[in-house]
């Protein structure tokens, strides 16, 4: 498809760095426009920051993530150097804030999140969300899975498929077990990638394979190599709607330190990209970035890391829109100068 369609209107556009320095101006997410939930009407793709870390188990700092994500985002640019793919020329894209969130009650936001997602998602928009921890994703789905059950490609060096943590249910390495117990996710199409760092027993592990779930370990990515494991993915996924999650944590702490859970022996940041890019073909419906908790990383490198992933995600995420919009036979949102 064509890779470079024509530009958005204005109402769309980002600051361009060239006009506006990159240093300048309010921070929104990639210096797009912040719209509210009454000009949702012409937006494809919605960028949601979702500031809570009330599931994390270990260090927390991940509410922090999407404020200082948006600060980095100024650093993106307009055109991917490797796919040719230009987002912002591909769908109308748009900061759409924060959710509401309670710091005190997991339970307050779970349903807080599902509920702002809710309206977007209504109006057939697709999110590209920054966590907050790993939890967040499990309203996300919720909200989005309402017509059946979608793909997942899911990067992490953990399986978050553990039944419960402390005794409860619901915290950042439950929630694709609930997620598939809901019904929101087809573990026949799923797949985890970059698992490491041992686990308590094999319980999780075990239920995880007894679903039907494609686990691959950060040994397999580095043996067969980023572009086999791409291709394996696109294998597994096929046809149908897709989610993709992405826990900085899957990358090497050396890349992303400033996050709750590092572990060591993890793929680099250009395997990161080359596998994403290679998910261009699925039809994607909505992806999300956690677990980056920048006061852990006061270089700023973990944040940067994270929102260049997020870009890429982007990428991907409005080639999907751009292609359902022509597929459909749909109006072409994205207007002509």
């Amino acid at each position: 498809m064509q890779k470079t369609p024509p530009k958005n209107n204005e109402l769309f556009a980002p600051l361009s760095g060239r006009v506006t320095p990159r240093f300048s101006g309010l921070s929104t997410f990639m210096r797009l426009p912040y719209l509210g939930i009454e000009e949702f009407d012409d937006v494809e793709v919605g960028i949601v920051g979702v500031p809570w870390d009330g599931g994390t188990s270990n260090r927390p700092g991940a509410r922090m993530g999407p404020r200082e994500l948006r600060l980095s985002s100024s650093m993106m640019r307009q055109v991917n150097h490797d796919s040719g793919l230009a987002p912002f020329l591909l769908a109308n894209c748009a900061d759409l804030g924060d959710t509401p969130v309670n710091p005190f009650d997991i339970d307050e936001t779970l349903r807080s999140v599902e509920t702002y997602f809710r309206p977007i998602h209504e109006r057939s928009i697709a999110t590209l969300a920054a966590g907050g921890d790993h939890l967040i994703s499990l309203p996300i789905l919720r909200s989005l899975a309402q017509k059946g059950p979608v793909g997942l490609v899911h990067f992490d060096a953990h399986l978050d498929t553990t039944d419960t943590q402390f005794g409860k249910k619901y915290a950042h390495g439950t929630l694709f077990r609930r997620a598939v117990e809901e019904g929101l996710i087809d573990p026949q199409r799923m797949i985890q990638i970059g698992i490491r760092g041992g686990f308590y027993g094999n319980d999780s592990f075990q239920w995880s394979k007894d679903q039907g779930i494609q686990i691959v370990t950060t040994e397999e990515v580095r043996r067969a190599g980023a572009d086999a494991v791409g291709q394996l993915a696109l294998s597994k996924i096929g046809e149908g709607p897709v989610y993709v999650s992405f826990d900085i944590d899957g990358l090497d702490p050396v890349y992303a330190p400033g996050t709750g859970t590092p572990e060591i022996g993890g793929f680099d940041t250009l395997q990161a990209q080359i596998m994403i890019r290679a998910l261009e073909p699925l039809d994607i419906v909505g992806c999300d970035l956690v677990e980056v908790a920048p006061d852990l990383d006061p270089s700023g490198l973990t944040t940067l890391t994270g929102i260049t992933l997020m870009w890429e995600l982007l990428c991907v995420l409005t080639n999907a829109v751009a292609r359902r919009r022509s597929t459909s036979g749909s109006k072409n949102r994205v207007r002509q100068e």
